[in-house]
């Protein structure tokens, strides 16, 4: 009988044993596991928002493996149409949607998978940030935000939408008060200033054909030089027309230079090489922190607006689908939001940063109000100092005077070889 039940104990013992063996040998594994698992996600996009402090804050937040690829806005866009296999997410603009679409670079993102998607406003759901709010001509952000029916995109309300909105802006021209009087914002600042004789030998325009012919165009007809049909869309008679006041205007010396990032424009204007001329957000907040005095016009025609997109490679799946989710809620989750208000960019769904903002970055940056207190940017650096107003207004008030958006045109390949014949004129 002791036997019997000292051999029950034995097996019994050896069963327990090896469970814990197995288990014990699992718990010595788990990391490895866990780090082998762990999620990998390839974003693709520009450096506006693949920054290295946001890849950071995500790995921690979601615990999973970013990798940035940033590069130039044509480089990023050729890589993703020709090879959708070699990046999981997308971030770009909304003027290269109907190439992307077109390309199946990528694939429907379903709306219930958005844990915030009932808090981004109208700006893209219905193209009007507030009721009455003017549009803007081109591809404003709503005509390419749904998938409809017959598996175009449009802006048609359904469950699918073609990209993520999230980042944003309204973009203009920036000028030096020290060389140039401080204009009324809607009233007499205007993209014709670009044009005008009194500023030759020191205007910059942005090198980026989708942004630059845009500022131009808005300066030639500003100035009275020629009119669009319709601004947004070139026909090539206008296309052509307008190349030949800009590359007469460049043959007679008006234009200092094309930069080509944010901080070879701040360069411009630090070394005196220009008085005006087109500007990002953070190049205004850089020199403003440098006691540079510019100001990023509200002009009387309108702005020429952005929206960043954020897309889903349509050859991402399982998992990496799964983490892909995860980083687009992170994105309208609160930190990110407050992280790029720090640089002059907007976030889709505003109140959800609002609480991570100060009392005065919050009247400053969303509600166009001033500021009592000094404001810093992400780097740390003086970007507005007390009694700063950021020119235009607040958020609703800017997006409610969008002239026209960054649209790749029908006519753009078109407008390409005209654009390098200027550069080289």
């Amino acid at each position: 009988m002791f036997s019997k039940i000292r051999s029950l104990t034995r097996r019994q013992f050896i069963k327990k044993s090896s469970i814990f063996a197995v288990g014990a040998t699992m718990a010595v594994k788990a990391p490895f596991v866990h780090a082998q698992n762990r999620p990998k996600l390839r974003v693709l996009g520009t450096h506006v928002t693949l920054q290295e402090e946001l890849r950071i804050q995500a790995q921690k937040d979601l615990d999973i493996d970013l990798i940035f690829e940033p590069g130039g806005s044509a480089e990023v866009l050729q890589k993703a149409t020709s090879d959708p296999s070699s990046f999981d997410l997308y971030e770009q603009w909304s003027d290269s949607m109907n190439v992307l679409w077109r390309a199946n670079a990528i694939q429907p993102i379903d709306t219930d998978r958005l844990k915030y998607w009932g808090e981004v406003n109208n700006l893209t759901k219905t193209g009007e940030v507030i009721p009455g709010a003017k549009i803007g001509a081109g591809d404003a952000p709503h005509k390419l935000l749904y998938v409809q029916s017959d598996g175009t995109i449009g802006p048609n309300k359904t469950d699918q939408i073609s990209f993520l909105p999230y980042v944003h802006n309204t973009d203009s021209f920036g000028y030096n008060t020290n060389s140039i009087e401080r204009g009324i914002p809607y009233e007499t600042e205007s993209w014709a200033w670009l044009f005008d004789e009194q500023y030759k030998g020191k205007v910059a325009l942005v090198n980026a054909p989708t942004i630059g012919m845009f500022d131009a165009a808005l300066a030639a007809q500003a100035k009275g030089l020629m009119t669009f049909k319709d601004i947004g869309n070139m026909t090539r008679a206008e296309v052509d027309q307008l190349f030949n006041i800009m590359i007469e205007l460049k043959q007679n010396g008006h234009f200092s230079g094309l930069w080509n990032s944010v901080p070879e424009s701040v360069d411009y204007f630090t070394s005196g090489r220009a008085v005006i001329g087109s500007m990002f957000s953070p190049a205004v907040s850089s020199l403003n922190g440098q006691d540079v005095p510019i100001v990023y016009a509200a002009p009387k025609e309108g702005y020429r607006a952005w929206h960043g997109v954020m897309c889903l490679s349509s050859k991402t799946e399982g998992h990496v689908k799964d983490a892909a989710y995860k980083y687009m809620n992170w994105w309208l989750s609160g930190w990110p939001g407050a992280f790029i208000a720090r640089q002059g960019y907007y976030i889709s769904n505003p109140e959800r940063s609002r609480p991570l903002l100060s009392e005065d970055e919050w009247k400053y940056w969303y509600e166009g109000k001033e500021t009592e207190a000094t404001l810093r940017n992400i780097e740390g650096q003086i970007a507005v100092r007390p009694g700063g107003m950021r020119n235009g207004g607040s958020y609703e008030n800017r997006f409610s005077n969008v002239a026209v958006w960054n649209t790749v045109m029908d006519t753009y390949e078109y407008s390409l070889p005209h654009w390098h014949e200027f550069i080289l004129s």
